[in-house]
């Protein structure tokens, strides 16, 4: 099984998808956003206009799909596509001006990606104690709860086909969180 968590940054997506991998004896496999943002000289707490987010979360897409492409079977990973679309449509605001095309071809291809890299995806709401971390998001709580709607929406579109779990906001403590999910995929 193909298991990907999604939601906002800060809510223990990657210490959640690495204890899930322990339990559930499957590889993790982690992601590299701040990585990518680093290699094109960009700070992911910084605003970004809205063509060079686009431009940007293209570039994470990427090489989010080539470590899970070098993963055969299955694996844990904390992040997906779904993630990818929220940040991107989190920057769109009334005034932003936005090609449409672009920004509607780019949805397609990170759902045709969630659905052929995915099984399941695990939705983490915000819920842990928040704590800053230089060159991560930044910590605006009303940022993280609009990014954690948009993935709910995204994770319950009708063209995503991978089955979706949902962590609510009280599910903080790690071992409540990975039984949850083990128990919920039949693990």
């Amino acid at each position: 099984m193909r298991i990907g968590l999604c939601g906002s940054h800060r809510t223990g997506k990657t210490t959640l998808a690495a204890a899930i991998s322990r339990r559930a004896g499957m590889p993790f496999v982690q992601t590299v956003t701040s990585d990518v943002f680093r290699q094109f000289g960009l700070d992911p707490a910084k605003p970004l206009p809205f063509e060079k987010r686009l431009w940007i979360q293209d570039k994470v897409l990427e090489a989010a799909e080539a470590i899970w492409r070098q993963t055969s079977g299955g694996f844990v990973t904390d992040r997906t596509p779904v993630d990818m679309m929220a940040y991107t449509l989190a920057d769109i605001q009334g005034a932003t001006e936005a090609d449409f095309g672009r920004l509607e071809a780019y949805l397609d291809r990170c759902f045709e990606s969630a659905n052929r890299f995915f099984d399941a995806l695990v939705v983490v709401q915000p819920g842990i104690k928040l704590v800053h971390e230089e060159g991560k998001a930044a910590l605006n709580r009303a940022y993280m709860e609009h990014l954690n709607y948009l993935v709910l929406g995204l994770a319950s579109d009708r063209r995503l086909k991978a089955r979706t779990i949902c962590l609510g906001h009280g599910a903080t403590g790690i071992e409540e969180r990975v039984r949850t999910v083990l128990e919920a995929l039949g693990l």
